[in-house]
């Protein structure tokens, strides 16, 4: 991959139908959103009237949502996971952390709107944690700089398709 490409987002089917259920009732609020812009509008002074300056920023936010929502789902690949030998988004990692076979965690490396439909903690794979172990192998141990400045060494111990 040229570093001019972005990793494709890896949704479920389920996740992608959440948010694509999230976008259409956001953009079917815009004439709501708008009409009560133009109520309090007429209430006077714009000036001086909190109600018409919350309703605009409430506008604000939803557009920057519908925006977001529009561009993630465009670029999302959306499906099962398919069988590979190394890791890739969507894949659910074991790793244990310092030579601590002991210390372990397992994640779910995709997109963090996948997080409300499963139980797993979600690591995006544009962290430094998943940017470092995505291409990784069971038994491969990578390092990784975590945004604490600290120096983080993880080793793959297995990882699998995500089955939520």
């Amino acid at each position: 991959m040229s570093s001019s490409e972005a990793p494709k987002t890896w949704l479920s089917q389920d996740a992608y139908d959440r948010l694509q259920a999230e976008l259409d009732e956001l953009i079917a609020g815009r004439p709501a959103i708008a009409a009560e812009i133009n109520a309090r509008r007429e209430e006077g002074d714009l000036r001086e009237n909190g109600g018409y300056h919350a309703a605009r920023e409430e506008q604000s936010r939803q557009e920057g949502r519908i925006l977001y929502l529009k561009e993630f789902l465009r670029n999302a690949e959306v499906g099962e996971v398919q069988a590979a030998d190394s890791v890739v988004p969507g894949s659910v990692v074991t790793i244990y952390f310092d030579d601590d076979q002991a210390d372990t965690e397992m994640f779910l490396l995709g997109s963090r709107e996948i997080s409300s439909t499963t139980d797993l903690t979600v690591y995006s794979p544009e962290s430094a944690l998943g940017k470092a172990i995505l291409g990784a192998r069971p038994g491969q141990t990578v390092t990784y700089t975590a945004p604490s400045g600290a120096d983080i060494k993880v080793t793959v111990v297995k990882f699998g398709a995500f089955e939520g």
